[in-house]
């Protein structure tokens, strides 16, 4: 696998397909079957911020810094609503066709992207706007057993629960409360890590009961994608026996459950995540090459090849019965470009995005 040809032709997907618009906001992902991008989303902005920091880094591009400069200066001069005190779901919010709702889980992306580019350019706005987001997390999200993953705004009352992950609360909220990590990490915040390490506790001692989570088979993967996200979460605590065990434990799980499900429906998020979680945690936990092997030769084939510039080079969401679901995916594209670069150099490069 050649580091320099998936990374350049993923790097020039996010720049030139149109997957972001000029002023910086990036589409949920484009259908490529219609030819039609979806609605600017302010999570998938913060992903794709953190995603352009990574091509950064790994690359040294001016033009990855620049744009990923953009891309915070959207999320922070537009897509902020200070009368609110947070980053409604999509932009413009609302619209013909969005609610305007605010998630627990999007702010918490969104903060680490900003804080992503903060760290290389130290643009207070960037980590002052990072701080007031995930203090109003704290504040406006909180109920008495967690916190509400959706509001309607914006008299911000909580959406009803229901069993769709998404529209629940469980272990995936840890990686949005990585924001108040990495907010303390740069601010001294004891609130924030605190608030932070209170998480992690709660979804140790529930994380098991996440999977499978629904009687519809296919629908497992789709928690596997959420799963995955307390791994991500669990990675800056693995000198703790508890937060190690944990870990092993929801790897064998994800591979498990990945491997049954995938004739039938898989996605490719859920094979970086995977991958990515088995490099991070190797220095805790023996890295099983052969499934890594399997994982990443898999991830490599969804990535798109084609004449037309809105697909090459952008990684499609997943496959049913092995065949290809044609949305060329911002955030399966970051995930997949990160780990197929772990894997390849067998280093952590970076948080995970």
């Amino acid at each position: 696998m050649s580091g320099t040809s998936f990374l350049e032709r993923a790097g020039r997907w996010f720049l030139d397909s149109g997957i972001q618009e000029p002023s910086g906001g990036v589409a949920r992902f484009y259908l490529a079957d219609i030819g039609k991008n979806k609605a600017v989303s302010t999570e998938i902005t913060g992903y794709v911020a953190s995603a352009l920091m990574f091509l950064y880094e790994t690359t040294k591009r001016q033009e990855y810094l620049d744009r990923a400069r953009l891309t915070a200066s959207f999320l922070c001069e537009h897509a902020w609503n200070p009368d609110l005190g947070l980053f409604p779901y999509e932009h413009p919010s609302p619209s013909d066709e969005s609610d305007h709702l605010g998630y627990f889980f999007d702010t918490g992306i969104i903060i680490r992207g900003l804080l992503a580019v903060w760290r290389v350019t130290r643009q207070d706005e960037l980590v002052d706007r990072a701080t007031e987001a995930a203090h109003s997390m704290l504040s406006i999200f909180r109920s008495e057993d967690g916190y509400h993953p959706i509001l309607a705004l914006p008299d911000k009352e909580p959406l009803p629960r229901e069993s769709h992950w998404s529209r629940s609360i469980g272990c995936y909220q840890t990686k949005s409360a990585l924001a108040w990590w990495e907010v303390s990490e740069i601010t001294g915040d004891k609130a924030m890590r605190d608030a932070y390490l209170e998480t992690i506790a709660e979804a140790i001692e529930t994380h098991r009961a996440f999977l499978p989570g629904t009687g519809e088979r296919l629908r497992v993967m789709d928690r596997l994608h959420a799963y995955s996200y307390f791994l991500e979460a669990l990675s800056p605590l693995l000198d703790r026996k508890e937060c190690v065990e944990a870990y092993r434990a929801a790897l064998a799980n994800v591979s498990c459950y990945l491997r049954e499900i995938r004739p039938e429906f898989v996605r490719s998020d859920v094979y970086a995540q995977l991958l990515r979680a088995r490099v991070y945690g190797a220095k805790v936990i023996p890295l099983n090459k052969d499934l890594a092997c399997d994982e990443a030769s898999a991830l490599a084939g969804f990535q798109a090849e084609s004449e037309d510039p809105r697909i090459d080079g952008g990684f499609y969401f997943g496959k049913r019965g092995g065949e290809i679901m044609p949305h060329a995916n911002p955030v399966s594209t970051a995930f997949a470009i990160q780990a197929l670069e772990v894997w390849r150099t067998s280093t952590p490069i970076l948080p995970p995005i």
